[in-house]
């Protein structure tokens, strides 16, 4: 079969198709026939050498994709082969075929097309963890969201409005701002042409900003600080600004400067914080992320939510795919439609 196997780190380049042997269920997995892919900047980082998360190389990328089970290994139950799945795994999905763990194999919401399928877990069940489980949403806070017009942003936008808070954020492009508007969301904010701390303060008459999701760092992380009302919460689940050049010392300092942190004092004199989760550190965790997945699923479910998917690549365009992410253009979710 065909699969991207990054080899080196560097620019989109580096994405090559190569001939590799198609994989076989290990017991306890199941095989799974990729038919849409959903890209993730986490992968753009990992390309660069800049996740953490990120395998031993040579490896082949790909958090998440739709497809049907084709193969099922020994010891697996309650599931055959036909059945349309989303895959959520570490690494694998930028092939033509994937196995994984049959617990991330999960099944398909019968609601969605294969497209939104595939644009539906990551970016979500990061939204839902940062809103709901870290945030500890309620309906009378009101939530910001850096950048609200990505994959992560356009899902936190729909959960938190749907569960009734007043929500902000900000984008950069005429369109994305229109988009945010169909969602509904009650102010956003072009920070190309505006300091975004005046504009929101000045919409809540003074007030602040109860929860923060935040994706970008640097001035905007504190830009977010400072607009926190006593018990805010940012929670951290992205840092955009990252430009880590390993052979510029000072891009090292840069990359210090801008990650998000709090000082103690800081946080007990505002009487605020700062929470950060990944999704991928918690797939070990079955019970708890089969429980956050059905909450999910049934919140979704009820309130007709679907994702925002943004463009479609061809599978043999994956570098293009990663250059138009890394353009700042995209919003929504980038979809690569699979080979087969």
């Amino acid at each position: 079969m065909q699969a991207y196997l990054l080899t080196k780190t560097g620019n989109p380049d580096v994405l090559r198709l190569h001939d590799v042997p198609e994989p076989e269920p290990a017991p306890g997995e199941v095989r799974v026939r990729v038919r849409w892919i959903g890209l993730n900047y986490a992968e753009i980082l990992s390309r660069k050498g800049l996740y953490g998360w990120a395998p031993k190389r040579p490896y082949i990328p790909g958090m998440e994709a739709f497809g049907e089970i084709d193969a099922v290994g020994v010891g697996v139950t309650g599931r055959s082969v036909g059945e349309p799945v989303i895959v959520g795994a570490q690494y694998g999905c930028y092939a033509e075929k994937v196995c994984v763990p049959a617990h991330q194999a999960l099944p398909a919401l019968p609601q969605f097309s294969p497209e939104e399928n595939a644009a539906f877990a990551v970016n979500y069940m990061t939204a839902w963890i940062a809103l709901m489980k870290m945030a500890r949403l309620q309906t009378s806070d009101t939530v910001f969201i850096s950048p609200a017009a990505g994959g992560v942003g356009t899902a936190a936008v729909q959960l938190s409005k749907a569960f009734g808070c007043r929500t902000l954020g900000v984008a950069g492009r005429a369109e994305k701002i229109e988009l945010l508007q169909k969602l509904g969301i009650d102010l956003v904010i072009n920070y190309r042409e505006q300091n975004f701390e005046p504009v929101v303060r000045e919409f809540l008459s003074g007030g602040g900003i109860d929860v923060a999701v935040e994706m970008v760092g640097g001035e905007v992380f504190k830009a977010c600080q400072r607009l926190l009302n006593p018990f805010g919460r940012i929670v951290v689940v992205g840092f955009a600004s990252l430009n880590l050049q390993k052979w510029n010392p000072l891009s090292w300092w840069r990359t210090w400067r801008d990650l998000p942190k709090m000082r103690l004092q800081q946080m007990a004199e505002g009487s605020f914080g700062i929470l950060s989760s990944h999704v991928g550190y918690l797939l070990s965790r079955v019970e708890l992320m089969t429980a956050i997945w059905q909450e999910l699923v049934d919140f979704v479910t009820r309130h007709d939510i679907r994702p925002v998917i943004g463009r479609v690549f061809s599978f043999d365009a994956m570098p293009d795919a990663h250059r138009w992410i890394e353009s700042r253009q995209s919003y929504g979710k980038v979809l690569i439609q699979g080979r087969l």
